[in-house]
């Protein structure tokens, strides 16, 4: 096998994984709703399979980040996908048990598995991520390779909630966990797929350094890396914060008279848009650089904002919806500063890629323990989400965007000024 059909087969490989990781973690929701409806649950009991799997990512990340430095990222990727094996087959085991015995028990099984797949997904991040950036050769290219994963990523979370609606469609007392036993088992099967092809794959890894805490030092030493670090924890807020606000503004906005299974259709345009946008951001990614692309994006974030914060609300557009469950397109009519929310979509879409290029550009030896670091961040999820949540509480829901304003605001201080390399002195 040539260099190069080696390369390719490796970018495959690191793509479908990308795609996986989507498809698992997105997941949690629709099985929280069904938690929620057999047990009677609480909404924030029902969701904390969600807050769990951002646990993980606080936990593992640096760890996971040790584990590529010490086995490298094909065996490091072998690892993540036996533990995430082992979390689905926990997950599934708790349809096997009896509600009657305490709706405790299964809720508890199903948790511990979300949790251990929390794990798996935090270490297939670190070596996603980085592997498509260096197998791209870096720079424009590397970013490029990383928006097509997106774009795949995209893809799986659509195909989540089209599986997962065919297969319960409305959720009552009487829905199981058992139901969306397929949604798992395509889950598992995806995981031994996924395993057996990376065992198979021959990927050229890149030099790792020995394993040692001190390589997390090291790579705090890079100016560019730590402003990189903190501004994908800004982003968090920008992805998430958004549409779930839109979402509560819509619901709890009774002259608008939108119900809430509208609302959940209208806000899905949001990551449709997000999935169109990664498309795009590959097919440009090796003609512009992640600077350029994050410096407008952020603009373009800021005006879409102020601008729904601030428009009308008298002045109404129609907005499309996609009814997962039926596949039916719908209609409905909301204030034009909502559609500019759903537009942001197009904007989150790159994001990712292109700080995760900046923040790790020429950090060398460090770039595996750097992407460890990296991911914890996601934790940012939920502070900036709780964060907006205070703010809405204390004021209204759009006066809560000025917390996605002020993220937007730092990613384009970060692209225009806090990306450029640092030099160290080793």
């Amino acid at each position: 096998m040539s260099q190069q059909k080696k390369q390719w087969g490796a970018i495959i490989v690191m793509i479908a994984l990308f795609a996986m990781i989507a498809f698992v973690t997105n997941l949690c929701s629709p099985m929280a709703n069904i938690i929620k409806a057999q047990g009677g649950v609480s909404e924030v009991l029902a969701q904390i399979g969600n807050y769990g799997n951002f646990v993980a990512y606080l936990i593992m990340g640096v760890p996971a980040g040790m584990l590529i430095s010490k086995f490298g990222y094909k065996k490091t990727a072998l690892i993540g996908l036996m533990v995430g094996i082992i979390g689905i087959l926990v997950q599934w085991s708790s349809s096997l048990l009896d509600v009657a015995n305490g709706i405790g028990v299964v809720f508890t099984v199903y948790l511990i598995g979300a949790f251990i797949t929390g794990f798996c997904m935090c270490i297939l991040n670190c070596v996603v991520n980085p592997m498509l950036n260096l197998l791209g050769g870096g720079g424009n290219s590397g970013n490029q390779l990383i928006q097509t994963g997106g774009v795949f990523n995209s893809l799986a979370a659509v195909a989540v909630y089209i599986i997962m609606g065919a297969l319960i469609g409305e959720v009552t007392s009487e829905t199981k966990i058992a139901d969306a036993t397929p949604a798992l088992m395509i889950a598992l099967g995806i995981f031994v797929v996924a395993f057996l092809t990376i065992l198979k794959t021959k990927i050229e890894e890149p030099e790792q350094a020995p394993v040692d805490m001190s390589l997390v030092k090291g790579a705090f030493k890079y100016r560019h890396f730590v402003l990189g670090i903190l501004g994908i924890f800004l982003y968090m807020g920008i992805e998430v914060g958004t549409p779930t606000y839109v979402n509560m503004y819509l619901v709890n906005t009774p002259e608008l008279g939108i119900n809430a299974a509208t609302a959940g259709l209208i806000v899905a345009v949001y990551w449709f848009l997000m999935m169109v946008g990664r498309f795009v951001g590959a097919s440009i990614g090796n003609k512009v650089s992640s600077r350029a692309m994050i410096t407008t994006v952020s603009i373009l974030t800021l005006v879409l904002v102020l601008f729904g914060m601030f428009a009308p609300t008298d002045i109404k557009v129609q907005v499309p919806g996609i009814d997962w469950g039926t596949l039916t397109l719908i209609w409905a009519n909301v204030p034009v500063g909502i559609f500019a929310f759903l537009l942001v979509g197009l904007c989150t879409s790159v994001m990712w890629g292109g700080i995760f290029n900046m923040a790790v550009e020429g950090l060398g030896k460090y770039t595996a323990v750097a992407s460890g670091i990296f991911m914890t961040m996601v934790f940012g999820c939920a502070v900036m989400l709780a964060i907006q949540a205070q703010v809405a509480e204390m004021t209204d829901y759009m006066t809560s965007f000025w917390v996605v304003v002020a993220c937007a605001a730092y990613l384009l201080f970060y692209a225009l000024i806090g990306s450029k390399p640092s030099q160290v002195k080793e």
